[in-house]
């Protein structure tokens, strides 16, 4: 029995990982090698990190984890998980294997819906983004196009306006209310409101976006409303809590609802939080924190003593 299957291998789960061989904990990271990222060129706002392809990032974590005896890394997805008759959880491979642990944590992801725009897919990760924080610095002067006309998109328009070339906001059909319209023109962000037809470009470049009707628009990228979703339903095989967004309820320390049951990364946040933080590094801080409280865990377990964090 494992101390520990960490459940992704992605910038939580690999961190976690790290924190758990340097105490000496037994812990098995399963990778589906469905990394939320792998579209994209270079991951960013990582710092001595910043700019590294998402493979790389992997690749040295992975090695760095050679170094620490009591961890495995296996490749392969996780068909269920269970809690044990003997105590502790039963994770069953996709492949058939099946291996058990004292602990679980969930570091799945979540994965991206875009909106059903022909060759907008090809383009993401390369010039159709959702987060200005990994991919806005990259536009600074060039023409961009923001997707919508809720106030989350005009609040994105007005973000990017202060550095990009210029920005202009397509609704794809959708009614513009008269009082965000009156914020746009009054910070100089025209509107195109026709739907859209489909968008152009070759490599992942964004060439233009073509309207039903009207001009094409010559862009160089465009920021999109996307829709996260759990990339697994592990957490709800377990009978974890789960949040209106579909993320994985925790607390401040990763702990789910469910006793012995950890997730970090983007499948999970608080409930005083607003949505999943879509940023590499905030993974990664979670996953270390989470195998921290795990392994304090462990250690009230194993020698009778009361658990610091409270609740196991």
């Amino acid at each position: 029995m494992f101390d520990v299957v960490v459940i992704g291998g992605g910038p939580a789960g690999l961190a976690a990982a790290l924190s758990l061989g340097r105490t000496h904990r037994r812990a098995l990271v399963l990778d589906a090698g469905e990394g939320r990222n792998n579209p994209a060129d270079a991951m960013h706002n990582f710092v001595t990190r910043d700019g590294t392809p998402p493979a790389d990032f992997r690749r040295i974590a992975r090695a760095e984890l050679d170094a620490y005896p009591t961890i495995q890394v296996r490749t392969g997805a996780v068909a269920t998980v269970s809690a044990a008759a003997a105590g502790g959880f039963e994770v069953s491979l996709a492949q058939g294997d099946r291996v058990t642990a004292r602990r679980l944590l969930l570091a799945t992801g979540l994965a991206d819906q875009l909106p059903g725009i022909p060759g907008l897919a090809e383009l993401w990760g390369r010039s159709a983004f959702h987060c200005p924080y990994c991919h806005g610095f990259e536009c600074t002067g060039r023409p961009v196009a923001v997707l919508g006309s809720a106030m989350p998109r005009i609040r994105l328009a007005l973000q990017l306006s202060r550095f990009a070339g210029d920005v202009v906001l397509c609704t794809n059909g959708g009614a513009l209310p008269e009082d965000l319209r009156n914020i746009l023109e009054g910070n100089r962000i025209p509107v195109r409101e026709e739907p859209i037809s489909h968008v152009d470009g070759e490599a992942g470049k964004l060439d233009r976006i073509v309207f039903e009707s009207g001009p094409p628009l010559a862009r160089d990228a465009v920021f999109v409303e996307n829709v996260a979703v759990q990339r697994s339903d592990l957490a709800e095989q377990l009978g974890c809590a789960v949040l209106s967004d579909g993320c994985v309820e925790v607390d401040e320390f990763g702990r789910t609802s469910v006793s012995g049951v950890y997730a970090a990364g983007d499948t999970a946040h608080r409930a005083t939080v607003p949505m999943p933080v879509a940023a590499v590094i905030a993974a990664a801080a979670a996953g270390t924190v989470a195998a921290g409280v795990v392994d304090q865990d462990l250690l009230s377990e194993d020698f009778a003593l009361p658990n610091p964090f409270g609740r196991g």
